[in-house]
């Protein structure tokens, strides 16, 4: 299996999610969407205009919307308002954190609810939602991908980015193994180079949420392979934890 590097760019969104993300990084950040045709950039909701503004012109480009960022601790209310705001700014898809306070908590139906009401604001745009792996463990894991699906997402995520880690191999094959066909498997936090974005997309990851300084080296690495083309090979995974 091969993957060219315009598809590979077309899995990548783009992330400006941290406090600390000035004007600087951020118009880094859309420069580089612009120059390799990565599919989506997402800011906080206070940079969405500025992200806007910045891909005008560039239709291919998606803009993304976070909501209840990084701890997904906001009410409901908060978030459905997020999602409704975010829309009206111009975002395309929305990238939502899920109640982790609650979901450990073993407050299931709360953090489902949660989801429902965001997907429904959505009105039809796709919701990404946010597990945030590093707290959870693989019970819980496997039960939020079960209510990722329950509520209609088009993607369970790893992670926001914010946590230790995030995207690893063994929460990969244990969301795809739980979710089949049903809804997407978007990997972030942890995807810093080529060779583990290749190694989860073999384990069925089809978007991948990176920041500037890691996604500027995978794009790089992809133009410096022979006719910028990237051989995706059978998956062999060292050290793989059972996830049963």
């Amino acid at each position: 299996m091969k993957l060219t590097g315009y598809e590979i760019s077309r899995m990548i969104d783009l992330s400006a999610v941290k406090a600390e993300d000035d004007d600087t990084y951020i118009r880094s950040l859309v420069e580089c969407a612009r120059e390799y045709r990565c599919i989506a950039v997402i800011p906080l909701p206070s940079r969405t205009l500025l992200v806007k503004e910045l891909l005008q012109g560039d239709p291919d480009i998606t803009l993304g919307g976070a909501i209840g960022f990084p701890s997904g601790g906001h009410t409901t209310s908060i978030k459905v308002a997020e999602a409704k705001e975010l829309i009206a700014l111009g975002c395309s898809e929305l990238d939502m954190v899920m109640n982790i306070g609650k979901m450990v908590s073993g407050r299931t139906t709360e953090v489902l609810e949660d989801i429902c009401a965001v997907i429904e604001a959505a009105d039809g745009v796709p919701v990404k939602v946010i597990l945030e792996c590093h707290y959870l463990t693989h019970d819980q894991i496997r039960k939020g991908c079960d209510l990722c699906v329950q509520a209609g997402a088009s993607f369970v995520k790893t992670g926001t980015g914010w946590a230790p880690t995030g995207a690893t191999l063994e929460n990969i094959a244990l969301i795809k193994a739980q979710v089949g066909e049903a809804i997407g498997v978007k990997a972030a936090g942890g995807v810093r180079d080529l060779e583990t974005l290749l190694q989860m997309y073999r384990m069925g990851a089809r978007r991948f949420g990176i920041a500037l300084h890691s996604a500027t080296k995978i794009l790089e690495q992809i133009q410096s392979l022979p006719d910028g083309v990237a051989e995706v090979s059978p998956l062999t995974v060292k050290g793989l934890q059972k996830t049963n």
